[in-house]
């Protein structure tokens, strides 16, 4: 597969999955990303030009879509609408981008038979109990809790549906909570991590006893780059590293690694619908695939995190002001 075609590659973890590609391959990449508030073309500064093709535009209208998937060996599909609290405020950008982007896509390989990776996330399953001693694997059913995370759902069962009906070449995976660079300062660790970096506290839900399975980007990355090459087509895996953790010990264990008092936090009003607890079983990658995890540690991925986000300053600083402006609104 000489040329890939990344959707969503200018965010969060299409940005680590380019920087990936290009550090591990000697493919050529062309990125396709609407360039919505969390896109960020700086994520792919460094890559030389004659690896790197760069397309704004959307992946909801065909005639954008269409020629690239022509000219490309495979598409791998990273671009999602994925901020829970803004799904809730305003359903309509991820039904369009998730469930009619992804349609867009499908549609377009289907016409040229071109290979497809599809990547979703955990959160189509809904939540485990946190005494539950039971993880989601690829047998697990759906039960999607916000508009985020079931038109995501939604977007799974159609790449589903034209690998049965079509037989178009697809992929899916599921994968934990990310976390690493160019993480937009809205998410959970970048937004803690900054906020210490500016002199404040880090805030959060409720009691904090959410647990997230978190994974590093560049883990992730590794496990869709070997998907991609040998997964079996029409097959799901799910990617996580073992890394569950509560929201307190995630914010208490960031404050330790910056240096803070570790209870020097704010706690502000729970998220509505806030699900309880994610935790991915990723047996079947590991077994068929032989993945495993570079950061199998997530306190050692966290302290690079940190010194990733004090060392780019000037990638964060731009959005810092109007995120927390967003969620002094919402009291959070």
């Amino acid at each position: 597969m000489a040329r890939l075609l990344v959707t969503g590659g200018a965010g969060f973890i299409g940005s680590n999955f380019v920087h990936h590609v290009i550090g591990n391959t000697d493919h050529h990449v062309t990125v396709l990303d609407k360039l919505t508030y969390a896109g960020n073309p700086a994520s792919l500064s460094g890559i030389p030009s004659d690896r790197l093709e760069f397309v704004q535009g959307d992946i909801a209208d065909p005639e954008v879509v269409d020629p690239l998937v022509a000219e490309n060996d495979a598409v791998v599909h990273f671009a999602a609408e994925s901020h829970n609290d803004n799904s809730l405020a305003d359903p309509f950008p991820f039904v369009q981008t998730n469930v009619v982007g992804t349609f867009m896509l499908l549609e377009a390989v289907r016409r040229h038979g071109t290979r497809f990776h599809h990547v979703s996330t955990d959160e189509v399953y809904g939540d485990l109990k946190v005494d539950d001693p039971r993880r989601f694997t690829e047998s697990t059913a759906y039960n999607p809790s916000s508009p985020y995370s079931s038109t995501k759902a939604g977007s799974d069962m159609l790449v589903r549906a034209w690998t049965r009906s079509f037989a178009v070449a697809a992929t899916i995976s599921n994968c934990s909570n990310n976390y690493g660079p160019y993480q937009h300062v809205e998410k959970f660790i970048p937004r803690q991590i900054t906020n210490v970096l500016r002199g404040g506290r880090p805030k959060l839900y409720g009691e904090g006893r959410n647990i997230r399975d978190w994974i590093h980007a560049d883990d992730h990355s590794s496990a869709v780059l070997l998907i991609l090459n040998e997964g079996n087509i029409g097959d799901t895996y799910l990617i996580g590293a073992d890394g569950e953790r509560d929201n307190r010990t995630v914010v208490e264990l960031i404050l330790k690694y910056m240096g803070q008092p570790t209870d020097a936090y704010d706690k502000v009003t729970d998220r509505a619908g806030h699900d309880l607890r994610y935790a991915i079983d990723s047996t079947k990658l590991r077994t068929e695939l032989g993945w495993e995890p570079k950061y199998a540690d997530f306190e050692l991925g966290l302290a690079a995190t940190i010194d990733w986000y004090r060392d780019n300053e000037d990638w964060w600083m731009p959005a810092k002001e109007a995120t927390e402006a967003f969620y002094a609104r919402l009291g959070q």
